[in-house]
């Protein structure tokens, strides 16, 4: 590329554009401080939930601590997020059973979440990991708050499930 003859102009000029256009943006769109219009996208909404975990091949989703025995992690494994019975989120698992759900504040307060029955349930069958579990049943975990920030006008909060535990009628559950 003859364009790109010395890394550092470019990096310069890449630079210099991004401040020149960001206060632009920022204006536009009726940013919040430094967020880059997020603020203003978000129609005044000033919560966002980021729910985190790793989900392993076990009837309680995680790692044994009694066990000998190496838990693998659950990879493609479909998570739902459901709060007051209806379902307000869903992802699936990496390979490595890592998954996280960042949710929008719109349907619900900070303690509306942890008090009103919010909770993951996983879609997937346990024998998708393992057939030696249980076929029948899903796997599901309330939530538990672990960190919250706040700045510049938006507040957001990690949640963690606390402990899954097998569930013997999942038709009542996932909708």
């Amino acid at each position: 590329m003859a364009i790109v003859r010395n890394n550092n102009k470019t990096f310069s000029f890449i630079l210099m554009c991004l401040i020149v256009v960001s206060p632009i943006a920022n204006a536009q769109l009726g940013g919040l401080g430094g967020l880059g219009g997020l603020g203003g996208l978000l129609g005044g909404l000033t919560s966002i939930f980021n729910i985190q975990g790793l989900l392993m091949c076990s009837v309680t989703g995680s790692v044994s601590t009694t066990n000998a025995t190496s838990v693998p992690p659950f990879p493609n494994a479909g998570i739902v997020f459901q709060c007051a019975a209806q379902n307000v989120s869903s992802t699936t698992t990496n390979a490595n059973g890592v998954f996280s759900i960042p949710t929008l504040g719109a349907l619900f307060s900070p303690s509306t979440l942890l008090n009103s029955g919010c909770r993951l349930i996983v879609t997937t069958p346990l024998t998708a990991c393992n057939v030696s579990l249980p076929a029948s049943g899903l796997l599901m975990a309330p939530l538990s708050l672990v960190g919250a920030t706040a700045g510049n006008g938006l507040n957001i909060f990690e949640l963690v499930p606390s402990p899954f535990s097998l569930v013997p009628n999942p038709f009542s559950l996932v909708r």
